[in-house]
């Protein structure tokens, strides 16, 4: 029996939220450890980080923009509900940050953007070059990455991405080129994903934790060929960097949340009002969403958002507090909607997180990596 089977043969229970820690136990509901993938990077840090010229980066379009995500749903669905108690566990960064009172958004400096190539591919081919979306995210060893599964798995090719980095903090470019990037580039050196997005291209299960190795800052220089040669230096650890968010499973379905995220691709209707140069966000109250067979999505939740793709991966954030810029991750920025049917994006939608999801975070979380 699958674990969505599973899932929904269990009758719903009572929500606890517990104020768990990395070790803590999932409930008997959980996905079993056989359900997660794990799947070492195919380059090593050097040469992940030297791959992404500050040419490339440029160039890099947003992972999703050849998809189709324009669905249009009809009556919600029941099955997004807890699969056992719920848990959290505490984020990490900004626990000296005064409390602060604001109109605007302190942007959290562990969300950035992702590169990375497509399998199998050639790597000199710019239409190979993508990004998405990402957070830092607490982990035992403050190396962990959360973002969607898509944005780590090629589900055409049945391959896990390559040269494939996070780069936190980034904005309008600057910190990926010209030796700015203030908190490192992290390679990644470890993929964990649900088994049912890897095997059977499930959106239910489209979320993924990212092992990721010590960061690098990098400056750019042309030598007098007019190659771009990067010069690294280590910077340590993410999570001792930038900090890392809480994670937060088997929630309320009704919950009120931040989405952060890099938005380029367009509308379907042709408009693209986004440049990924930036980060955006948005804010509301989350809630059931139809099915989309398309995806084979039968319990994601959705949230009024024009985000279009290049979001990808960005985090949910509950009670996100703008003194210290950190939350709980709740949910990933999954699938675009139209659900009025204007050719516009108007809702946003991410896998319910459950015990499914805490098991792939709870093996990733206790990963070290060097």
């Amino acid at each position: 029996m699958n674990s969505r089977a599973r899932r929904l043969a269990i009758p719903l229970t009572g929500l606890l939220v517990i104020a768990g820690v990395i070790g803590a136990t999932p409930g008997a509901n959980a996905a079993t450890p056989g359900d997660v993938v794990s799947s070492a990077a195919a380059e090593t840090p050097g040469e992940a980080i030297a791959f992404w010229s500050p040419e490339r980066m440029r160039k890099a379009t947003d992972a999703t923009g050849g998809l189709e995500v324009s669905v249009r749903g009809g009556k919600v669905s029941a099955a997004a509900t807890p699969d056992g108690p719920g848990g959290v566990v505490p984020p990490i960064g900004g626990e000296d940050a005064k409390p602060t009172r604001s109109r605007h958004v302190n942007l959290p400096n562990s969300v950035g953007r992702i590169f990375f190539t497509l399998p199998g591919t050639d790597p000199k081919n710019p239409a190979n070059w993508k990004y998405c979306s990402g957070s830092s995210v607490q982990g035992r060893y403050r190396n962990l990455v959360a973002t969607s599964a898509h944005c780590v798995y090629d589900v055409k090719r049945d391959r896990f991405y390559d040269n494939w980095v996070f780069i936190p903090s980034y904005w309008d470019g600057n910190q990926a080129w010209e030796g700015k990037n203030p908190y490192g580039v992290y390679p990644a050196q470890w993929f964990n994903a649900h088994d049912d997005f890897v095997v059977k291209e499930d959106y239910d299960f489209d979320y993924a934790f990212v092992n990721v190795h010590s960061g690098f800052t990098v400056n750019w220089g042309k030598s007098t060929d007019g190659v771009w040669k990067p010069t690294v230096k280590k910077v340590g650890k993410l999570g001792d960097n930038v900090g890392g968010q809480g994670f937060a499973w088997n929630q309320p379905v009704k919950n009120r949340v931040y989405s952060f995220g890099y938005p380029a691709g367009p509308h379907p209707d042709g408009d693209k009002p986004f440049t990924g140069r930036t980060m955006k966000w948005c804010y509301g109250t989350t809630g059931a969403m139809p099915p989309a067979p398309k995806y084979d999505v039968q319990e994601h939740t959705g949230l009024g958002c024009a985000f279009t793709s290049g979001a990808s991966g960005g985090p949910w954030l509950l009670k996100y507090r703008n003194s210290t810029r950190t939350g709980y991750l709740n949910g990933v920025n999954s699938v675009a909607w139209d659900t009025d049917k204007n050719d516009r994006y108007d809702t946003i939608s991410s896998p319910y997180f459950n015990g499914d999801t805490y098991q792939v975070y709870r093996v990733a979380a206790n990963r070290w990596t060097d």
